[in-house]
């Protein structure tokens, strides 16, 4: 799964680290996230959608919506 989590930290100048605080995971678990190794839990998404002002679809693209 690809997402767009770095566009928006970037958006926020927000850190790999902040944004994982501000849901509850490590930085790592993240940068999995950006790379597309690691497909989040739905609380985990929408954790992050609101950490960052978006919705679950802007966020993360499925591979039916490529």
């Amino acid at each position: 799964m690809k997402t767009r989590i770095k566009e928006y930290r970037a958006k926020y100048d927000m850190t790999q680290e902040e944004l994982g605080k501000l849901v509850g995971v490590r930085r790592e678990t993240i940068s999995f996230l950006e790379k597309g190794k690691y497909n989040p839990s739905l609380k985990l998404a929408h954790l992050i959608s609101k950490a960052l002002n978006a919705t679950i679809d802007e966020l993360f693209i499925f591979e039916n919506d490529e």
